[in-house]
């Protein structure tokens, strides 16, 4: 819950990996696994038949590639950008009775 008091004190700062700079990092995974994986396909003369089969593709590609960051996130957040966020001082208002 935020509180509403503007005179919060800053206890201190905890680093944690830029979620919001991830986007570059997931659509250049995603799209290296679905090349890999389409590599071998014949071309198609009619965009609609392969409609379904290319969606799906797609989607299991994105799905592999947040698999892939989120495992590397959680192992080594070492390797991504990092920001730092501010953690308050709780008031006495704050501190459940």
């Amino acid at each position: 819950m935020t509180s509403t008091n503007r005179d919060k004190t800053i206890g201190g700062y905890r680093r944690e990996v830029d979620q919001q700079k991830l986007g570059p990092s997931l659509l250049i995974a995603s799209s290296l696994i679905l090349a890999i994986r389409t590599a071998r396909w014949d071309a198609t003369a009619s965009d609609a038949v392969s409609t379904v089969e290319w969606d799906r593709e797609v989607n299991h590609s994105v799905r592999i590639g947040r698999i892939v960051l989120s495992h590397l996130i959680s192992r080594y957040p070492g390797m991504f950008q990092a920001k730092d966020v501010p953690w308050y001082v709780p008031t006495d208002d704050e501190v459940p009775s």
